[in-house]
């Protein structure tokens, strides 16, 4: 058996593959590095424009899918169409629904502005044109013919009254017809000494006087009506001419916006309705509400250059939706259109909307509103969303819903991918777009090479320092180790650029203005630093005698595993002895762990495969009967997986035949009933773990390392293992059987 070379453990990045000296010399790059099938998917995705086609991603966490999707996006959309400003103004005829007037971009602020200056231009222009001489001398002249045929009907129904003995007067309450003598009333005690006949003649004079009288005030208050007609086409005509040039400019201005131009008539013929507004009374000016006249711009796309691409990160309701804000007044809540407000899905409305899928799905609300707006392609905001049920509503609005047209991204798990699909029936009909993100890469020159390029994107975005060539490699060398594998790269950006981010505040640290690979290792150094506290003290545990681990000398039945700790940022590898004792009985295997509902299923698989094995090995023409019981030592918490199943085996085997097994070599890898060595997962930390144990006691040449051969193309390993290795004082070894 043996031992791999050193040139085996680690892959290396050849710097002379490079022909820049720093990131500084790299292009500003706006592509998705080694994703081209989730790339093609996301392309196929915006180009095609029928109704449910919006986009799925699938990706692990840290993938740096959300910024890196959107630069792509934004790089892609430039040259498309610019979508409209959306502004809400008052419905003259339906006043509790807003109306929603599509502009063109960049034209809804100013139409706000123009409206604005319009308001306050007829606020000026409107007392001025009523306080001169023409109208006044209009408006009397009106009064004055008036008071003239008043006066003129009055007199000839005196005379009448006269005639009839009676006079016509004028009291508090209105006009009155009294009986007349001598030039005077007559008192009422006077009436009685009248004839019976006289009194009869008297009263019917004054029945037709009085049915007369109804008939003079009934023209009188039709020539009133008429005068104030008259008074009121004055008003027009005099603030009809005031107003029509600034109405006539505006409108112009809006030929081609169909909405617009209706809205500006009926805001004309408000105004023509709504003279007083403009010059209230003292007594009236607080009463007077001109806020009607306002604009609410919504959307305003006056930078946008191409189609929006909107990440939200609070994709809550009303950060979708957009909301209606409310006033307390007089205990009562209130509002106004100019209270509605812009959710994301308005702000993105003509372009795309980037959401992680799983915050969007911790409001029901928002995923179900959400699912509604893409059906129906309007956007609704809900006035009572927002309202606490014991609150007491004056008045709500219902604004009117805007259209909607974008396109959904959402970016979540496989996981919760294949949830929707299989619980949610709406899900396939909306999100017919999967596109798959790989967490690892080819590692090809190209894939180093775009490596470069995203180092110099985050130099250039973020004003890091730049990288040499030196410091490049070891980042790329860092993605392998991500990776698992010497022939791929991650594709966890986000953990990189964190890198990056370190690398670069060390560089400034160390008085360096680039970054070099002595920042890179000290950047990972002192992240380990920050996180390795648990390991550390396991490690002192060891060195200190409390936990048992043999690195020398030979056992029989006992052997050194290896596990793999993981607190989450940081995972550790960590040697545990591993024992067996056999004895006669027919009990057979007995592993203690699973006999203490201490280990998993996966384990408790790995040690029913173990007799499988022993028993096709051992027992094909008679019975093998043993008693034998598997351990792993020291160990107070549950054990899961295979990777130690190996290791179990050798244990057993040692103790069946009596062999004792070598203290400095620990072993990894899972096995078939065949006996074959099957691969195992975080096969560098396991190796460092060991390694750094043998280090401290002192590094004979005899320690090492079994892994399974098909795990050599997985090692990336520190570079003191790698040296170690090459100095023939530690060693892996291979196996495949």
């Amino acid at each position: 058996m043996q031992p791999l070379p050193s040139e085996k453990c680690r892959r290396t990045t050849n710097l002379d593959s490079f022909s820049f000296k720093t990131t500084a010399e790299l292009p500003v790059d706006m592509e998705i590095v080694g994703q081209p099938r989730g790339v093609r998917a996301i392309e196929f995705g915006i180009g095609i424009q029928s109704h449910g086609y919006n986009i799925f991603v699938l990706g692990e966490t840290g993938t740096g899918r959300a910024t890196t999707i959107k630069r792509f996006l934004q790089g892609r959309t430039q040259d498309e169409a610019t979508p409209t400003d959306w502004v809400y103004v008052h419905n003259f005829a339906v006043p509790h629904q807003p109306r929603a007037i599509a502009l063109p971009a960049g034209q809804g602020g100013v139409f706000k502005q123009q409206m604005a200056a319009l308001i306050q231009a007829l606020k000026r222009d409107l007392p001025q044109a009523f306080d001169s001489d023409t109208y006044r001398d209009s408006i009397e002249t009106v009064q004055q013919d008036f008071e003239t045929r008043q006066g003129e009907l009055l007199s000839i129904f005196r005379q009448q009254c006269a005639a009839a003995g009676f006079a016509l007067v004028q009291t508090t309450k209105g006009f009155v017809i009294a009986p007349m003598q001598d030039g005077q009333p007559v008192p009422p005690e006077q009436l009685q000494g009248l004839t019976v006949e006289a009194r009869s003649r008297l009263d019917a004079a004054y029945q037709d006087l009085s049915a007369e009288l109804e008939d003079v005030l009934a023209d009188v208050y039709g020539m009133e009506q008429e005068t104030r007609q008259q008074m009121k086409r004055i008003d027009r005509e005099v603030a009809g001419t005031a107003v029509q040039h600034h109405f006539d400019s505006l409108k112009q201005s809006y030929a081609a916006e169909d909405e617009a131009l209706l809205y500006l008539n009926e805001v004309h013929e408000d105004v023509l309705n709504q003279i007083d507004d403009f010059a209230p009374p003292v007594d009236r000016q607080d009463e007077i509400d001109l806020r009607r006249y306002e604009v609410n711009l919504l959307v305003d796309q006056q930078q946008m250059e191409g189609a929006p691409v909107i990440l939200e990160s609070n994709p809550s309701y009303h950060g979708l939706f957009g909301r209606l804000e409310y006033e307390m007044n007089a205990g009562m809540l209130t509002t106004h259109f100019t209270n509605i407000k812009a959710g994301s899905l308005h702000r993105a409305s003509g372009g795309y909307l980037l959401m992680n899928a799983h915050d969007l799905l911790k409001s029901s609300q928002a995923w179900e509103a959400l699912k509604r707006a893409l059906k129906q392609e309007l956007i609704h905001v809900d006035p009572m969303a927002r309202l606490e049920t014991s609150q007491v509503l004056a008045k709500s609005l219902d604004p009117e819903p805007i259209p909607l047209q974008v396109k959904i991204v959402l970016i979540g798990s496989p996981g919760l991918y294949y949830a929707l699909h299989e619980q949610d029936q709406d899900f396939s009909t909306l999100f017919k777009v999967r596109s798959d993100f790989d967490i690892t890469m080819p590692r090809t020159p190209e894939n180093e090479l775009a490596y470069a390029r995203f180092v110099a994107n985050r130099c250039h975005a973020e004003g890091l320092y730049h990288f040499d060539a030196s410091a490049v490699a070891r980042v790329i060398e860092f993605g392998g180790r991500l990776a698992d594998h010497q022939g791929q790269l991650s594709t966890q950006f986000g953990l990189i650029a964190d890198l990056l981010r370190e690398a670069s505040y060390w560089a400034e640290i160390n008085g360096r203005s680039t970054v070099t690979d002595l920042d890179v290792q000290q950047a990972l150094h002192e992240r380990t630093n920050r996180a390795n506290r648990i390991e550390e003290e396991t490690f002192e545990l060891i060195l200190d005698g409390t936990i048992f681990i043999a690195t020398e000398g030979s056992v029989i039945g006992q052997v050194n595993g290896l596990s793999v700790i993981d607190t989450g940022e940081y995972a550790f590898g960590q040697p545990g002895r591993i024992t067996a004792r056999t004895f006669m009985g027919d009990e057979g295997l007995i592993h203690i762990e699973h006999e203490t509902d201490m280990s998993g299923p996966i384990h408790h698989k790995g040690v029913l495969t173990l007799n499988g094995y022993l028993g096709g090995t051992y027992a094909q023409n008679q019975p093998l009967t043993m008693s034998a019981s598997l351990t792993f030592e020291q160990t107070y918490v549950g054990i899961e997986g295979d990777s130690a199943s190996s290791t179990e085996l050798y244990a057993l085997i040692s103790s069946l035949s009596r062999v004792p097994l070598k203290q400095s070599i620990a072993v990894t890898g899972s096995v078939n009933q065949r006996g074959e060595i099957q691969p195992i997962g975080g096969v560098n930390e396991k190796i460092e773990g060991f390694f750094r144990l043998c280090k401290a006691r002192g590094l004979t040449g005899d320690q090492g390392v079994l892994i399974p051969a098909s795990n050599v193309q997985n090692l990336m390993l520190h570079e003191e293992v790698v040296t170690a290795v090459s100095a023939n004082q530690f060693h892996i070894w291979p196996v495949h059987t």
